[in-house]
């Protein structure tokens, strides 16, 4: 009779602990929990393929820079799997440019990129216990602008893009709340409207094809 009560109270300390044992790893998880982080990278505009001059090899017609911004997310670790939405807000120097005697300005002229909007989520699978494959997609707003001199004026207007964004990378979890990643997007924007200065009423939205390419790399923390 005393084995059975010391096998019954075992037992129930047993399922007692268990939600608490399987909380205690979910903690332990470097992949879960509200993260903030700072982006930097490589930053491609470019003509998409509908407008894209393939006869002249050499006019790539893109603007190229460095994007640079931040990005925050809130991860939910399964098990196996990690999902959860993630957001960005970061700016570019990409610009056009004039390229032995060719002005790369894929149909727009002369613009440089401006701000660059993503709103979407992100799917990743553990690789050992301290990485993280991932794979990403969502909704991505942004910014060209426009620059033009009429010899006496100088106009500004902006072009609002709207489009998609998908792409990959791998996080390594350096620490429990400190990790660096390194992804690679692609952009592509089929509507876009322009921004004029002062009270000329924005023109109609109109479609466009254009691609932007990033590779990125980031260094965040988590809450």
């Amino acid at each position: 009779m005393k084995k059975m009560v010391a096998i019954l109270i075992a037992g129930s300390a047993m399922l007692a602990a268990a939600p608490a044992m399987a909380q205690a790893v979910e903690d332990e998880s470097p992949f879960t929990g509200f993260r903030a982080q700072a982006v930097g990278g490589y930053d491609s505009v470019r003509a998409g393929s509908s407008v894209d001059d393939d006869v002249a090899v050499d006019n790539d017609q893109s603007a190229d820079g460095i994007m640079y911004g931040a990005a925050v997310g809130y991860d939910v670790d399964l098990g196996g799997v990690v999902i959860g939405p993630e957001a960005e807000f970061a700016w570019s120097n990409a610009d056009t440019d004039f390229e032995n005697g060719d002005f790369e300005g894929f149909g727009f002229g002369n613009v440089s990129a401006d701000r660059d909007l993503y709103l979407g989520a992100r799917v990743g699978a553990k690789v050992g216990d301290n990485a993280l494959a991932y794979v990403k997609g969502g909704y991505t707003n942004a910014k060209l602008d426009i620059r033009s001199n009429d010899g006496t004026t100088e106009f500004n207007n902006d072009i609002d893009l709207d489009g998609y964004r998908v792409g990959g990378g791998v996080e390594l979890a350096l620490s429990q709340n400190m990790f660096v990643n390194a992804e690679y997007r692609y952009s592509n924007y089929s509507r876009a409207e322009i921004d004029f200065e002062g009270t000329l009423p924005d023109a109609d939205r109109f479609d466009v094809d254009v691609d932007r390419h990033q590779v990125g790399v980031g260094v965040g923390i988590r809450f």
